[in-house]
């Protein structure tokens, strides 16, 4: 079901707000838009578990322990380096569309935007009961 103008004019409204006010909570979650993946990263990763894979595979073939543990940890390493997203262009810039600049502050602006949602929410109750 296709979200209404207003719906969506609230939900980039929403996005806008978390991009401005929770920077940090976007990195942790990898929102940054317009980020590529670091492919020689992901190759380089799926060579090491490939690579480790076949150390493993020899250690138990050979009943050699230390081989297949040092292949265990080849293929776990090869798994980090392949999904760890890299330094390079971490920082996701907030969205500046038209952004209304009046004199409130960021608490009273999220404030606003919460009391406007409780309001809408009331309502919504009030006609349905």
């Amino acid at each position: 079901m296709p979200l209404s103008e207003q719906e969506q004019r609230l939900l980039e409204e929403m996005e806008r707000n978390l991009y401005r006010n929770d920077a940090d909570f976007v990195h942790a979650v990898g929102g940054g838009h317009g980020r590529r993946p670091n492919y020689r990263a992901i190759v380089l990763g799926v060579l090491l578990a490939v690579i480790g894979a076949g150390a493993l595979i020899a250690g138990v073939a050979l009943q050699m322990l230390i081989v297949g543990i040092l292949g265990f940890a080849m293929m776990f390493a090869g798994v980090l380096v392949a999904i760890t997203p890299g330094k390079r262009g971490a920082s996701a810039p907030a969205p500046e569309e038209g952004a209304p600049s009046t004199g409130k502050t960021q608490g009273q602006q999220s404030a606003g935007f919460m009391d406007r949602l409780n309001e809408r929410w009331d309502r919504r109750q009030e006609r349905g009961d």
